[in-house]
């Protein structure tokens, strides 16, 4: 897969790529994924600065497309498959997006036992792996379980920016959506939901502009997504 991707070129994850064993075992505590960038106008963990999640971001081009519009926000992408984190930090280091940081590890277990509470600006999730077959739906990420966790690790809503606390949905499949939706019906408590509106990095046409949309739009798949913003409890 990596030389598919790569097309034979060498590459180099540079310092955008933070592979899973570069993390601290996880009874040392939790990991501020602020401290993994560094910009001129801020210091480690600056809490004044904006930081999103990407969870599943494939060839990384959700994070290339926002973070080039988006300079005052850090983008910290999750990716599991080495072939496509490679890929993904590659890319953002060839673009020097040094607000951009690709990290390959589980998605639930970085989020349940590395990262602090309130950390978060918005959580995105497209297109995610709906794993069909229904043994293997305890496998889905988007259940009521982990959207607990993502309501703690989002920072709190705040009135002068709709789309803080929020998080941001998508999907091919009209069953993981049903799935989707049953699950956030059990957090009520903690989430309003709100339609999907595409991110300002979109094209003309697109929800979200990733290579996984733009490949089933090919194919005449139907899209359909959420927003779930935070109630502060």
């Amino acid at each position: 897969m990596s030389l598919s991707l790569s097309r034979g070129r060498q590459l180099d994850v540079g310092h955008h790529g933070i592979a899973q064993d570069d993390l601290p075992p996880m009874e040392g505590g939790r990991v501020d994924p602020r401290q993994w960038f560094l910009h001129k106008d801020s210091k480690p963990s600056d809490p004044g600065r904006r930081v999103e999640l990407e969870i599943g971001s494939g060839k990384g081009t959700f994070l290339v497309q926002q973070a080039q519009m988006n300079p005052g926000v850090d983008y910290l992408g999750l990716e599991w498959a080495k072939a496509f984190w490679r890929y993904a930090a590659d890319r953002c280091r060839r673009h020097g997006l040094e607000n951009v940081r690709l990290i390959r590890a589980d998605a639930a277990m970085f989020v349940t036992h590395y990262v602090p509470d309130g950390v978060f600006r918005q959580v995105h999730i497209y297109f995610p792996d709906p794993w069909p077959k229904k043994r293997h739906h305890k496998r889905r990420l988007v259940q009521a379980s982990f959207l607990r966790e993502l309501h703690r690790v989002l920072g709190p809503t705040l009135d002068d920016d709709r789309e803080s606390g929020q998080v941001r949905i998508a999907t091919d499949h009209a069953d993981y959506f049903d799935w989707m939706q049953d699950h956030a019906a059990q957090v009520t408590d903690l989430f309003d939901r709100l339609p999907f509106v595409s991110p300002e990095s979109a094209g003309e046409g697109e929800m979200v502009g990733t290579n996984f949309e733009r490949k089933y739009r090919q194919e005449g798949r139907p899209f359909q997504g959420m927003i779930l913003r935070k109630i502060p409890v």
